[in-house]
């Protein structure tokens, strides 16, 4: 018989150790998905009260608390851009109570103002919960009563023309450079601070058109205020079925959608945000949801954790070439 070292039988030792208690490691962790979750929920909306953001946190948190019977809250953190909301994530124990909703601007930011985190790194995709395509609205004086007639119009008068925006850097800011490198025009950037002060000028005459996503924008173009003139996304809109496609206007290769979903905190265990995943998918899926969001211009979007992730990566990628090619800044 070979007579092993003392290193080799140390080696053995360890081995069967770590084999006997990895089955024990494994059911711990799944003993803490079905115990998950044991105590309040905070939702962060890295917005202020009032917004898209915060409305579908609340609808998203309403339906958790009844299936769970854990109170989720929703935790207001306006302010940096999103960095005020996206720290504290950052920061929370990643057990699964601590969650945030967020939209592409997450993302979009740290390429342009340095960030107390990584956009990927420190956080770990739930599920998308919605998508929205953008409406591009003008005031009813401009003349301009179709998009062929807009580009026609910035053409022949080019730097003349103003586009409002959320702020420098913004969703709005980047698709509307999209628009303008796809179409050739030259047009002013009018930043705000914020979609709703951005919005009320256009309607007020001070701007002259916003690409604006509908759920602010709808009851504007129904009550005459704005005039909607095409849509970014593949479909008419069911609140505006008036209003074409951009590909319907002629421009075909303007196809934009943007997203809301969920984060928890990097670290978080797989089978906890599998179980937040498939609750959150569950719902989307009820016609209560889909109803609710329709009338305000969204779509449910269902994704796993995996499936979300790739399309922040891959977004991450196509609003990066956008800002480079236009030269975006922040404020």
């Amino acid at each position: 018989m070979t007579k092993l070292s003392m290193s080799t039988k140390r080696a053995l030792i360890a081995t069967v150790l770590i084999n006997a208690a990895c089955p024990a490691m494994g059911q711990s962790v799944n003993k803490g998905a079905q115990n998950y979750p044991n105590k309040s929920i905070r939702f962060i909306s890295p917005n202020a009260p009032g917004g898209s953001t915060t409305a579908l946190a609340r609808l998203i948190g309403v339906r958790l608390t009844e299936s769970w019977g854990q109170q989720v809250i929703v935790d207001n953190r306006p302010g940096g851009n999103g960095y005020i909301g996206g720290e504290a994530l950052a920061r929370a124990t990643p057990d699964g109570h601590t969650l945030m909703l967020i939209s592409p601007t997450h993302i979009i930011t740290p390429m342009l103002i340095p960030a107390p985190y990584d956009a990927l790194r420190d956080f770990a995709p739930v599920a998308t919960v919605s998508s929205t395509e953008f409406l591009l609205v003008v005031n009813p004086a401009l003349p301009a009563q179709s998009l062929q007639e807009l580009i026609t119009l910035a053409k022949a008068k080019p730097g003349q023309l103003n586009y409002a925006s959320a702020g420098s850097g913004s969703p709005t800011n980047i698709v509307s450079e999209m628009f303008c490198l796809m179409t050739g025009v030259k047009m002013q950037h009018i930043p705000y601070k914020g979609g709703g002060p951005a919005l009320i000028d256009v309607i007020g005459g001070q701007g002259q058109l916003a690409f604006q996503i509908p759920i602010s924008a709808i009851p504007h173009v129904q009550g005459g205020r704005l005039r909607a003139l095409a849509v970014s996304g593949e479909t008419r809109l069911v609140a505006l079925p008036q209003t074409p496609t951009f590909t319907e206007a002629g421009l075909p290769g303007y196809r934009i959608t943007s997203w809301y979903g969920i984060l928890t905190t990097a670290g978080t265990p797989a089978p906890i945000v599998t179980k937040l995943s498939t609750e959150v998918a569950r719902y989307l899926a009820t016609p209560d949801l889909k109803d609710r969001l329709l009338v305000q211009g969204m779509n449910a979007l269902v994704s796993n954790a995996a499936q979300f992730g790739a399309l922040m990566k891959s977004d991450t990628a196509k609003y990066g070439q956008v800002i480079k090619a236009a030269n975006i800044r922040a404020d």
